[in-house]
């Protein structure tokens, strides 16, 4: 069952969106601690945990003896697909995935067969197919990281993966979703990431398979802040 929101969270979700709008502009400085908790109508400790938040979030940045400073602004776009508050969740998944992922893709590159390799191209090309008919593919997506954890051979990376499905998967169709509202270039540049990927796991070479899973990962986190 889903918890009620907290007032921490409430004050999130209002600061998240007056930066969003450009209520707070991109390196601005917010009000001071003391007139943002009057604003917002609760304590000082109740705000400090919803900036706590944003500081992790990478949207806020304090700087010592100054305050609080914008640094990333979420696309506004964003709230057309999740909730505010869901934010937090899919970057905590992010970080969670470039762990995981990128060592999987390291013991992908040297442990993988053809049969491996056709899986991950197989799910590439109905990618750029899917593409093309402007469909954002997360099934086809969720298939080629999952054919990575199989081609480590080790049953761990898969079974993650699998019980996460639709948590990765909740993250996958935010970032394709804004990807395809963007220009063309950026679905390439996804597709060019994935290619890489395939290129390195193919070629037995782990430290840049795993650097390359870990580049695509941080990119496809950081596509909803484009906006900023």
């Amino acid at each position: 069952m889903q918890r009620e929101p907290t007032l921490a969270d409430q004050v999130y979700d209002r600061l998240l969106r007056a930066i969003m709008t450009g209520d707070y502009a991109l390196n601005a400085r917010l009000p001071a601690e003391e007139s943002l908790a009057v604003a917002c109508g609760v304590s000082r400790p109740v705000l400090r945990m919803a900036l706590a938040r944003l500081r992790d979030d990478g949207i806020v940045a304090a700087r010592r003896g100054s305050g609080n400073y914008v640094l990333r602004r979420p696309a506004a776009s964003v709230v057309d697909f999740v909730p505010l508050g869901s934010i937090t969740d899919i970057q905590r998944c992010y970080e969670f995935r470039l762990e995981v992922e990128s060592a999987a893709a390291f013991w992908a590159a040297q442990r993988r067969t053809e049969a491996d390799l056709a899986a991950m191209r197989a799910a590439h090309d109905r990618m750029e197919a899917l593409y093309t008919a402007r469909d954002k593919g997360v099934e086809a997506d969720q298939a080629l990281h999952l054919a990575v954890g199989r081609a480590t051979h080790n049953p761990f990376f898969a079974s993650v993966l699998d019980s996460l499905a639709s948590q990765i998967g909740f993250g996958m169709n935010l970032s394709r979703s804004l990807t395809l509202q963007a220009a063309p270039d950026r679905q390439a540049e996804v597709m060019a990431e994935h290619a890489a990927l395939i290129d390195a796991i193919a070629a037995q070479n782990p430290d840049a398979a795993r650097a390359a899973m870990q580049a695509h990962i941080a990119a496809a986190r950081d596509r909803m802040f484009e906006g900023g």
